[in-house]
């Protein structure tokens, strides 16, 4: 399973919403293992939104993620509660902002 990753730097997740992450990680998490596939830049992140959750910003980030299985962010915003209801994408919300921990917990997530 591809899993997408919102991060504002090299080691921590997205302390706003997954619209707003620098850039993705990408990973590949399979038989209780992450393997790293690439970073992306993340060409919403400064799209002016109309409102808060605007849902133009919900398909740029999407069409940008069309590939990966599974979004995992430290927090709920909007477009991913959208995200999750609305497409066939898993998500995951990691309460943790710190990379190495959120890719345990996703990986247990799978696991089960």
């Amino acid at each position: 399973m591809k899993v997408a990753f919102g991060m504002d730097d090299d080691l921590h997740l997205c302390a706003g919403h997954y619209g707003d992450s620098r850039f993705f990680l990408i990973y590949e998490v399979s038989g209780g293992e992450a393997r790293f596939l690439e970073k992306r830049v993340n060409n919403a992140a400064d799209m002016e939104e109309m409102e808060h959750g605007d849902p133009r910003k919900f398909r740029a980030v999407l069409s940008q993620l069309d590939d990966v299985d599974a979004l995992a962010a430290y927090r709920m915003g909007p477009n991913f509660v959208r995200i999750r209801d609305t497409t066939e994408k898993k998500v995951f919300f990691t309460r943790t902002r710190d990379l190495e921990e959120a890719l345990k917990r996703v990986i247990e997530e799978i696991g089960n």
